[in-house]
């Protein structure tokens, strides 16, 4: 039985398509795998405060927030978050803020 023996045409078209093919592999392996899912450390967690008499963002940042961060920057995110300033925050109202940053 006399084998067939195959050459090869283009080189660089040959080239090209082992390269997709190897990338199309690694990607498709990479989904089964679960690397291309989002983890939960990436997630990012707030908390949904009504906004009380006397409430201000500085209180609120500093109560609510996370407790290693610079309050400026908690205060900066949830006016951010929420589309809020200082002098709009109004009792009643309900605001996110931020866990982490």
């Amino acid at each position: 039985m006399a084998h067939k023996r195959y050459r090869i045409a283009n080189k660089t078209r040959f080239t090209a398509f082992v390269a997709i093919m190897i990338i199309l592999a690694a990607c498709i392996i990479g989904t089964v795998l679960g690397f291309n899912t989002i983890s939960g450390a990436s997630t990012r967690e707030f908390v949904q405060v009504r906004v009380q008499s006397g409430d201000t963002l500085w209180g609120l940042a500093k109560e609510y927030g996370p407790a290693d961060a610079d309050v400026r920057l908690i205060v900066y995110e949830i006016c951010k978050l929420n589309g809020v300033s200082a002098d709009s925050l109004q009792t009643g109202q309900f605001i996110t803020i931020p866990r982490e940053l």
